[in-house]
């Protein structure tokens, strides 16, 4: 390993630790030249994600990107670090778990959103906003209500009853149109 002080090629493992997940091992090095320390990782290597674009760019997996989007998205919301990377580590290892190396992007953003939902709603919202690309706030209304009927559903299970079905939107009375035969006159008093 070549010193990244230095550029000396001998040194001495003086630690050697495994990851928490088991994918990586952490070595603390000392150089036998210049005698300061430096840390290095090695992984297994595999064969590579590639994420297929809507456009049908391909490009490789970034957890940095992925890490990226998703500290934007916890911006000023209390979500530690821990918490995002381990959510990164999760979706790497699922999509590690997968037969195929190619996933297109849509499934990466789905399952990336299916997590978050679970992590923060707000962040989820953010995170959804620029994933699928909300034009204007019938795009939010749309996802607000999607998060907040799945919420209401998720505490009626847990209060132990099945919820009401939505009432059915009511017709709109032609009465209450101005102009309308049957419209309803307005009538003010003069002072």
């Amino acid at each position: 390993m070549r010193c990244p002080f230095c550029g000396h090629l001998e040194d001495k493992v003086v630690d050697s630790r495994e990851s928490r997940e088991g994918d990586s091992i952490r070595r603390r090095r000392e150089c036998l030249s210049c005698t300061r320390r430096f840390t290095s990782y090695e992984r297994v290597e595999e064969v590579p994600l590639v994420i297929l674009k809507k456009d049908g760019r391909r490009e490789p997996f970034d957890r940095q990107k992925l890490m990226k989007g998703l500290l934007l998205a916890c911006q000023k919301r209390p979500v530690s670090l821990a918490r995002i990377e381990e959510l990164v580590a999760d979706v790497h290892a699922r999509l590690m778990e997968r037969p195929d190396r190619e996933i297109r992007s849509r499934e990466l953003g789905e399952l990336v959103m299916d997590e978050l939902k679970a992590l923060d709603q707000v962040a989820y919202v953010r995170f959804a906003s620029v994933y699928r690309d909300f034009k204007d706030l019938p795009d939010f209304v749309k996802a607000l209500e999607g998060l907040m009927h799945k919420e209401a559903h998720k505490e009626a299970v847990e209060r132990g009853g099945a919820m009401a079905a939505p009432e059915p939107a009511k017709p709109i009375s032609p009465a209450l149109f101005p102009g309308e035969a049957e419209a309803p006159v307005l009538r003010t008093r003069r002072k």
